[in-house]
């Protein structure tokens, strides 16, 4: 059975402590008046941004009046705040707001993808991820390459070895295999891969072809939403730029970036029988 990671553990703390505050109809103010933790800091613990410390959790449940199990509970989740991620020894090569992303990764039990332009990381050969990143540095830092095809290795092992297996469901543009990246042998290795992955019982990967015309994700662009199985941690749509990304967990954001999904899902096909 796979171990929530740091960053999952945080969020589900945060948001469990974040419901005792409501509950109690304490407000951000009532908190930093009674000197308990500024507005800055209780908005990274409730957000899952940050560790958090026995005594901190063990204040706010006071101050909450919290029951003497659940402030147990809650303290019991403490030390999962501070384990340090894989992905942290690569922070020269992994910014912190794409950090988030892999912790999140690491612990979802379920993702789906949309992407009209790339293989997406987890699914990408080593050849095609150094062709991608040469393309974006222009060949001028070989050593970072290189650490970004480490961290690809190590997250695609989530895919291919964790127990319950990680679900996978990724749609991905015609033109992400039309497109030579790397050349002619890097493609067809990429492709290939992408087929020996898609015969995985807990990956899907299918196409939407050109002959479909419009469809209902031209105008978003690519987008990930990640499932987790505890109801503490609610799914998240990730959206990444070149310099950041956002993460949208509203109720309402993420019916529609479903429904979105769920059309395009539709609308492709299984890559082993999308043709040349």
């Amino acid at each position: 059975m796979s171990v929530p990671g740091s960053t999952v553990v945080r969020r589900q703390l945060g948001r469990r402590l974040r419901k005792l505050r409501e509950a109690a109809r304490k407000s951000e103010r009532d908190v930093e008046e009674a000197r308990l933790a500024s507005r800055a800091k209780l908005w990274r613990i409730e957000s899952g941004k940050s560790p958090v410390k026995v005594a901190d959790v063990r204040a706010l449940c006071w101050l909450y009046g919290a029951d003497v199990p659940t402030t147990d509970a809650l303290t019991g989740l403490c030390a999962g705040t501070t384990t340090q991620g894989w992905w942290e020894d690569y922070g020269d090569v992994v910014p912190d707001w794409f950090g988030l992303y892999v912790g999140l990764e690491a612990g979802a039990t379920e993702i789906l993808i949309y992407d009209p332009e790339l293989v997406h990381g987890l699914l990408q050969t080593p050849d095609y991820t150094r062709a991608v990143f040469l393309a974006v540095t222009g060949g001028s830092d070989q050593e970072a390459v290189g650490h970004q095809i480490k961290v690809r290795y190590e997250r695609q092992q989530a895919l291919l070895h964790r127990q319950p297996p990680l679900r996978l469901t990724a749609v991905l543009g015609a033109g992400v295999l039309a497109r030579p990246v790397g050349g002619a042998a890097t493609m067809a290795e990429q492709v290939a891969r992408l087929h020996e992955l898609a015969a995985l019982d807990h990956v899907e990967i299918r196409i939407l072809p050109w002959a479909i015309g419009a469809h209902p994700a031209m105008h978003v662009g690519p987008f990930t939403i990640l499932d987790f199985d505890d109801a503490d941690d609610p799914a998240v749509v990730y959206l990444e730029s070149h310099t950041g990304a956002r993460y949208l967990e509203r109720p309402e954001e993420l019916r529609e970036y479903h429904r979105i999904f769920d059309l395009i899902r539709r609308q492709s096909v299984p890559i082993e029988e999308h043709g040349p």
